[in-house]
């Protein structure tokens, strides 16, 4: 088990979407937080209070989690006196990048040294199957979006608080880093064997009570040429039987890709509906979520609004004004 709480470290973060590893901890788990530690040059501010090793480890930090998730997943050399330092004063480390901390061997040496844990959240701890589509019991939602980073995870965590609320059942299935670090479960779905993924998202969605609802984290975008797999992985794996858009109105290429514009919320829904239907014919479309945190409040609102009377379906920003529509959604089905 991670113990905590945890320091988050920024790292040199480029921006603020960048650390969003860390957000998405400070956002749904503050008490698990103590500070934050950052760079020089780092971009990025969660929230919290900005500490020092030293500090923070005073106020009880345990464990130093990597908070930011850069391009490619890698360990920069520019923490490692970090790193190093914080095993040597009695952190353990855990992190979801790609670039493995038990792969490098400066700090495989240093923990075992000071007799401190490394957590590579994004190492599949099953032997996952191979999908075999056959139709489970239970509900699912999915949240898909125009783009990566947009606010799935977000959408899911906001009805899951919403629908714990109401004394729905309902389970949050993270599918990625930063969701495993918020609830201590789930699969690293992006460093699954390709045959597996749709596999594993089966697993991780099983049989279930008829009214109960898995809120599956989703993942990257069919019209992101980078990470569209893990979507798909996710429609046919999960076989959802409702489907959420999620947006981010303020970008002006798909991020990562300057050269790629993102597509409508009318062609998402059309794609993701076709997409959908060859695992569960009956799923739908039953709202939309707008990450508004760029827009004002009177701009957010007018969005909003615009949006919902275009498209013609329940339009909120979960987060900023809570996901209760959404999951009305949910029950009317």
């Amino acid at each position: 088990m991670i113990q905590t709480p945890y320091l988050l470290f920024l790292g040199d973060a480029p921006d603020q979407l960048a650390a969003k590893v860390a957000q998405g901890i400070q956002d749904w788990r503050p008490d698990n937080v103590v500070g934050q530690l950052r760079l020089e040059g780092c971009k990025a501010d969660v929230g919290a209070p900005d500490m020092t090793l030293e500090a923070a480890k005073a106020a009880g930090a345990k464990t130093l989690v990597i908070g930011v998730a850069n391009r490619g997943g890698v360990i920069s050399q520019k923490w490692k006196s970090v790193l190093l330092d914080a095993l040597a004063m009695g952190y353990d480390l855990a992190s979801g990048l790609h670039n493995l901390l038990r792969d490098e061997a400066d700090l495989v040496e240093a923990a075992r040294k000071h007799g401190r844990a490394l957590h590579d959240v994004r190492v599949p701890g099953v032997e996952f199957p191979i999908a075999n589509g056959v139709k489970r019991t239970g509900k699912r939602c999915l949240a898909v979006g125009t783009d990566c980073s947009v606010g799935k995870m977000y959408t899911a965590l906001a009805m899951d608080k919403e629908m714990r609320a109401r004394q729905m059942p309902a389970t949050f299935r993270p599918t990625g880093q930063t969701g495993i670090l918020v609830t201590g479960g789930g699969i690293p779905l992006d460093a699954v064997i390709a045959d597996f993924m749709a596999g594993s998202v089966e697993w991780l969605t099983p049989d279930n009570d008829p009214d109960h609802w898995d809120l599956i984290e989703g993942q990257g975008s069919l019209f992101h040429v980078s990470y569209s797999g893990v979507t798909m992985a996710l429609i046919h794996g999960g076989q959802p039987d409702a489907l959420i858009l999620s947006h981010e109105p303020t970008r002006d290429h798909m991020r990562g890709l300057p050269g790629y514009d993102l597509p409508s919320l009318e062609a998402l829904r059309d794609l993701s509906l076709q997409l959908a239907r060859v695992a569960n014919p009956d799923v739908k479309v039953v709202g939309i979520s707008v990450n508004t945190k760029d827009l004002s409040e009177d701009d957010a609102l007018a969005y909003l609004a615009d949006t919902e009377a275009r498209m013609g379906l329940p339009t909120v920003d979960p987060f900023r004004q809570g996901a209760g529509r959404l999951v009305d959604a949910l029950a009317a089905l």
